[in-house]
């Protein structure tokens, strides 16, 4: 019998989904981070009764799946040609390929937040309702760093799922994954978030994922993973799974970034992510021994850029970051996380140690400074980095081509037909052209010309290489 795949029915369902919420005030935890930080006690409830554990899940699936949609989306690929049948004159022709996920919809007028990967290279994108109508698709913002795309359709009146950036969330939590695993139709699942800020998985350096056992598989990318309210609290987008298919381990971009990406795309701009201005490490066991800490916690300061937020805040090298705005951070990603996913002008509240002492301070959540213009530029000309495009560095730039951005210098983000592609990777640092010290493209440019031979030394993955040219 073919199931229904708009139907779930599981035992072990608290009795929040049909009873109204417990009036119980959480009571403030006792215990507290040395910077002061206070985390509130939880006030969920487990079942207690037969007739709560018979209840269904369905009247927050009739509130959300509405809102869930099925993304399609072609390119057009050029296969590559065959030597031996283009002796016999056949020319390679062009190859559909196509790809499968979700999408969610987060205003009535047709805006759909789904993952960026989903459409990433499509050429023609069609988004089907959960009522059949299908519409064209339009991109208005993608955000490769983040794996988010925002698109348009041309339709009104449509239901739609409400983001859930407060981060009101715990360990335990009841969760709905809802999306269209293996393009068979819209599918519920259900499951527990199971972990919180887990930052050693996925890509970038300013993410945190939520972690779910709620069965994801592919096709499930940019579907919703909402709360018992029915609220969007994170976008589904990657699973860990030895065999491809789901084992319980996924994870969800939580709904504060997905927020940030939507009101970007809805501002006609760029994404832009605060950034307190802090390099740092984690506070392992010998660290918190050395600086005489109870336990490892927090993020040690090991430089501060100057003139940014954390700078004009007061925080100085030898500090250990403890949390953001009440919430623990206990690494570089988790910290650039809780301040990134903030508007620009946002206050933020600091906690942190100065030696043996606890300290609070504001911040303004700014953005990353771009101390100098981008000005890209490939290369050209007869010299050792024709084909090259470069960049002068900055936080800012830095940021976005997720590199660090306490670098500077000019950087390589592409290596397109020349000489330079045998010699250089994207992601090299141009650090001196025959003794000149390079900051900027235009030092560079001026560096190259009118010479024959040079001497160059960039820095790749840490470590200087020089090496001679002569053309």
């Amino acid at each position: 019998m073919r199931p229904h795949l708009l139907t779930l029915l599981f035992a072990g369902l608290i009795a929040a989904c049909s009873a109204p919420p417990s009036q119980t005030t959480a009571q403030t935890s006792a215990q507290s981070l040395q910077g002061g930080l206070a985390l509130p006690e939880p006030s969920r409830e487990a079942p207690s009764s037969a007739g709560q554990v018979k209840l269904s899940f369905a009247p927050v699936v009739r509130r959300a799946a509405p809102a869930v949609v099925n993304i399609s989306s072609k390119r057009v690929v050029r296969q590559q040609a065959d030597p031996f049948w283009q002796m016999f004159g056949a020319v390679p022709g062009n190859q559909v390929e196509g790809s499968l996920g979700s999408g969610v919809i987060v205003r009535a007028d047709g805006l759909i937040v789904t993952n960026n990967h989903v459409i990433e290279g499509g050429q023609e994108i069609t988004v089907s309702l959960a009522d059949r109508r299908e519409f064209p698709a339009k991109v208005l913002l993608s955000d490769s760093r983040a794996d988010l795309a925002v698109l348009k359709i041309d339709a009104t009146g449509l239901p739609t799922l409400a983001i859930n950036a407060d981060e009101d969330l715990q360990v335990g939590d009841l969760v709905l994954a809802i999306g269209d695993p293996f393009g068979v139709g819209q599918t519920v699942t259900n499951g527990i978030i199971s972990a919180l800020n887990r930052t050693d998985v996925g890509s970038g350096d300013a993410f945190s994922y939520i972690q779910t056992d709620a069965a994801i598989n592919p096709g499930n990318s940019g579907g919703a993973l909402v709360d018992m309210n029915g609220e969007l609290i994170g976008l589904n987008s990657f699973i860990v799974s030895r065999s491809g298919g789901s084992v319980g381990v996924g994870f969800a971009i939580p709904g504060p970034v997905v927020r940030q990406v939507v009101e970007a795309a809805l501002g006609g701009h760029a994404v832009v992510r605060p950034w307190l201005g802090v390099a740092g490490q984690t506070v392992t066991s010998d660290i918190a021994r050395t600086m005489g800490l109870d336990r490892p916690e927090g993020v040690l300061v090991a430089e501060v850029y100057p003139g940014s937020s954390a700078s004009r805040a007061g925080l100085e090298q030898g500090d250990v970051v403890l949390g953001i705005d009440g919430q623990p951070v206990n690494d570089v990603v988790t910290l650039n996380y809780r301040v990134g996913a903030h508007r620009a002008g946002d206050s933020i509240v600091i906690a942190y140690r100065r030696k043996a002492e606890a300290r609070t301070a504001r911040a303004e959540a700014a953005a990353p400074p771009a101390t100098l213009p981008r000005d890209e530029q490939t290369l050209a000309g007869r010299q050792p980095f024709q084909g090259a495009v470069v960049v002068n560095l900055s936080p800012a730039v830095a940021l976005d081509l997720g590199v660090n951005p306490f670098a500077d210098g000019v950087l390589i983000t592409q290596l397109k037909d020349g000489i330079g592609a045998e010699y250089f990777r994207p992601g090299d640092i141009i650090r001196q052209v025959n003794g000149q010290t390079i900051r900027t493209v235009a030092q560079l440019k001026a560096a190259l010309a009118d010479s024959r031979r040079w001497q160059v030394t960039i820095e790749r993955d840490g470590q200087t290489i020089s090496g001679s040219f002569g053309l």
